[in-house]
């Protein structure tokens, strides 16, 4: 993905638009605040080496953690806390002579004193318990930033996420230890998560337009591995059983450690490092000024916005994944059938496809003078997410109570993502232009409380699904995509008052 230049193709050229008006502590020549050295490889494709080691450490991690999470609510509601069970991912749906096991839900630890927090039906369960761990993933990675930038530094911050995430894959293939594995995987997340993410945007100086299109490439990287993680843990669970699957995304997060340990000498400095080296000839830390304060707090008004988009953008995985597996007609291939679990794939396959589409779109309409800017793309991106619902709604009018066309999930999903990709990566890349330096790690943390609070709200509205007609739910689903998305609107001048103008 290409970035802004100048007529003499310098990689630094100050941008015109782009949504991106740099913090005023950006007053020195980009070329003078360089964060890592110039290498040949940076020179012939316009990014830094360390850019390509953050992104494949990222894609095993993300490969780990979609592959889990795509089996996640089926395992819960189909196997894990019933007493007939369903032995392999999908076959009672798929294949007559498939017949249920015999389970006890009571063996888990913990369950019979969660159990008694939840509904009765065994689907309401496991979408409570969906949203409440996809949300505790979001809520720790602020914590994590405070641990990275006050104790450990970005580095040994990820290394210990990694390790805590590895173990809690593992885990999950003992069953009566599944909670202890969504602790060991939400500690690690927490660790990890946000610490990668800052990392990347360490690789540019102040004012770097290259930084945008370095996040747009990243958040590739997170949907590459979310795309090809399905294929082979939902794949292994559906052919050998629940429990591969689940150890095929530790495998991915092994690797993804081995990837960013390997390539440390690519990558910028730790903040935490940095200040320890400054502090012998620095004066005192000074408390944040009048202007960081502003910015801070007009990005936690942006991030509170954000919460009902993560709510409705999450039922990806919750009821839509429900839609896919009960009320979807998947296609047999070479005389195998699709497991359902493949839907999750086609999120990603759509941003991979997409990113680089409207990243062109975006320099074109930037060079017209009408891009829009960071604030109003996510404005824009939660609208297009509510609408995508229209499609289900019209979906669940066509289907009824049967089965129906894979169009519906699939078209719908092709809507969001448009939605998601004017939102996520774009929100990624402002946290690290506005945010005080000293603070980047806890800020970027607090990006993701947002989605902490989208994801147990995910949850909560999920239940719905099994309670409302169809139609009714989605139509609520669109209601309130839009609804964020016109209160982000309306929010948009005091926003860019207090961030910036250009942003």
């Amino acid at each position: 993905m290409s970035e802004d230049k100048d007529a003499k193709g310098n990689p630094y050229a100050p941008p015109q638009d782009r949504g991106s008006t740099p913090p005023p502590e950006a007053t020195a020549p980009a070329e003078q605040q360089r964060t890592v050295p110039m290498t040949a490889f940076e020179k012939r494709f316009k990014h830094p080496p360390g850019l390509v080691i953050l992104f494949f450490a990222e894609m095993w991690e993300r490969f780990s953690y979609y592959g889990m999470r795509g089996l996640l609510k089926l395992y819960m509601a189909n196997y894990l806390f019933v007493a007939l069970r369903e032995p392999l991912q999908g076959c009672l749906q798929k294949e007559p002579a498939c017949t249920k096991v015999a389970g006890d839900p009571s063996s888990v630890l913990a369950w019979g004193s969660i159990q008694g927090l939840l509904p009765d039906n065994p689907a309401e369960q496991a979408s409570l318990l969906y949203g409440t761990y996809t949300a505790l993933v979001y809520a720790t990675p602020f914590f994590g930033g405070i641990l990275a930038d006050r104790v450990l530094g970005q580095r040994k911050t990820v290394v210990v996420g990694g390790i805590l995430m590895a173990l809690g894959h593992f885990v999950m293939a003992i069953e009566n230890s599944f909670f202890l594995a969504l602790l060991l995987l939400i500690l690690g997340n927490g660790a990890f998560k946000p610490n990668i993410s800052t990392q990347v945007g360490n690789l540019y100086p102040q004012g770097d337009p290259r930084r945008d299109g370095a996040f747009t490439i990243f958040y590739m990287g997170i949907n590459l591995g979310a795309f090809i993680c399905n294929f082979v843990c939902g794949t292994l669970a559906a052919v050998y059983g629940w429990h591969y699957g689940f150890g095929a995304a530790g495998v991915g997060m092994v690797l993804g450690l081995i990837v960013y340990m390997a390539g440390q000498k690519y990558l910028a400095p730790d903040n935490l490092a940095k200040k320890k080296a400054e502090r012998a000839t620095a004066p005192p830390e000074q408390p944040l000024t009048k202007s960081e304060w502003t910015r801070v707090w007009a990005l936690v008004a942006l991030c509170a916005l954000n919460v009902v988009f993560w709510a409705v953008y999450e039922q990806q995985g919750n009821t839509m994944q429900t839609w896919a597996d009960e009320q979807t007609n998947w296609p047999v291939l070479f005389g195998w059938q699709i497991p359902s679990t493949w839907f999750q794939s086609f999120n990603p396959l759509c941003i991979i496809a997409l990113a680089p589409v409207l990243d062109m779109f975006w320099r074109w309409q930037n060079r017209q003078g009408r891009e829009p800017t960071s604030v109003s793309k996510m404005a824009m991106g939660c609208i297009i997410l509510g609408l995508s619902f229209i499609v289900m709604i019209v979906g669940a009018q066509m289907v009824g109570q049967g089965k129906g066309s894979l169009f519906w999930p699939l078209f719908c999903t092709f809507l969001l993502t448009i939605g998601e990709l004017y939102l996520s990566p774009i929100g990624l890349s402002l946290v690290t232009k506005v945010s005080p330096v000293r603070i980047v790690s806890m800020m970027m943390g607090m990006w993701f409380l947002s989605s902490f609070l989208g994801n147990f709200l995910s949850g909560a509205i999920g239940v719905y699904y099994t309670r409302w007609p169809k139609e009714t739910f989605f139509g609520f689903l669109t209601v309130l995509g839009v609804a964020a998305g016109l209160a982000m609107w309306a929010f948009n001048r005091p926003l860019k008052k207090a961030i910036g103008e250009g942003v």
